[in-house]
């Protein structure tokens, strides 16, 4: 047998090599996959776009057990409108719109009116949406760490809460901070507390609320604090409330299905990250809010919430 006859074995196993390596069934199934992972994700960034802008309405009934009252009421709740470039207007006037039909006898902000600085032109509008709402139910407010203040203003807010003080004072909505004010819903006496932020490093419950042991007559009406932040609840463990109405967490935002997940939720303590809790005997409301950050939410719809008082 001559050399031209000899087959080259060495380039034969070479090209069977290449193509069992990369054949062209696998390339394109590998191309497939590819497209279909950039679809998918699109697809989960506009889903979670969608949801940051598809509002729920949650109720709930306070226990009698544990917020006893002599006349029954009812409490809209709302948090977090954090208008920016990724929260319109218009979310915000819905959230109203849907809290108001719910027919409340009372509302309730807590905290983070915005999510950094607004132009003047922007605190105008704003002032006709908040009106929509204190013109037709009694509203009260605390701050958050967005709205000015200590926090704000080492990130990209403000370094004082006043531009948000007068916009809510302009807007008829009563503003506490580290105070305490005797109210009346339909008829029903109310001890409301608001507390300052603690990130703007302003919670100083002492000058608010009494210490437990004191001498609590029955006759005292119950007492709701408002306070942005559910972890401000180790600020006001030694003191007597029965009810603390919270947000920030906007619920974590983005949640892991099934295991309630929620690793973004800025808060110390994420068993209360949402929903009613019984904490020591008192009551913890923490709504997930009407706004966000980013523009994106993820199992963890906005929330405008409606808690109801029964009388005993």
């Amino acid at each position: 047998m001559t050399d031209e006859n000899i087959p080259d074995f060495t380039a034969s196993l070479a090209e069977a090599n290449r193509k069992r390596i990369t054949p062209p069934s696998h390339r394109r199934r590998f191309l497939k996959l590819l497209l279909g992972s950039g679809v998918v994700g699109l697809g989960a960034w506009g889903y979670m776009r969608f949801e940051a802008d598809w509002l729920e309405v949650h109720r709930e009934t306070l226990p009698k057990a544990q917020f006893p009252v002599r006349r029954s009421f009812r409490i809209l709740h709302l948090s977090d409108f954090h208008i920016s470039e990724k929260v319109p207007f218009a979310l915000v006037e819905e959230a109203i719109e849907l809290g108001l039909a719910e027919k409340p006898d009372v509302c309730f902000i807590t905290g983070d009116f915005i999510t950094s600085k607004l132009s003047d032109i922007e605190f105008d509008r704003y002032r006709e949406v908040l009106s929509k709402l204190s013109e037709v139910v009694p509203t009260f407010a605390c701050l958050g760490n967005h709205d000015g203040g200590k926090w704000a203003g080492s990130t990209y807010g403000y370094p004082t809460s006043e531009k948000v003080e007068a916009m809510l004072k302009e807007t008829k909505i009563a503003l506490l901070q580290n105070r305490r004010q005797v109210i009346y819903v339909k008829g029903q006496p109310l001890a409301l507390v608001g507390l300052g932020d603690i990130w703007a490093q302003r919670c100083f419950p002492d000058k608010c609320l009494s210490k437990l042991g004191s001498n609590r007559s029955p006759e005292e009406p119950p007492v709701i604090v408002l306070s942005h932040n559910p972890d401000s609840k180790t600020f006001i463990a030694d003191h007597d409330w029965q009810l603390m109405l919270c947000g920030h967490t906007h619920g974590g935002q983005c949640k892991v299905p099934f295991v309630d997940y929620t690793p973004f939720a800025p808060v110390k303590d994420h068993s209360i990250v949402e929903g009613l809790h019984n904490w020591k005997g008192r009551l913890i409301y923490v709504t997930r809010g009407v706004g966000n950050l980013h523009g994106l939410r993820f199992n963890c719809r906005p929330q405008v919430s409606i808690l109801e008082a029964k009388a005993s």
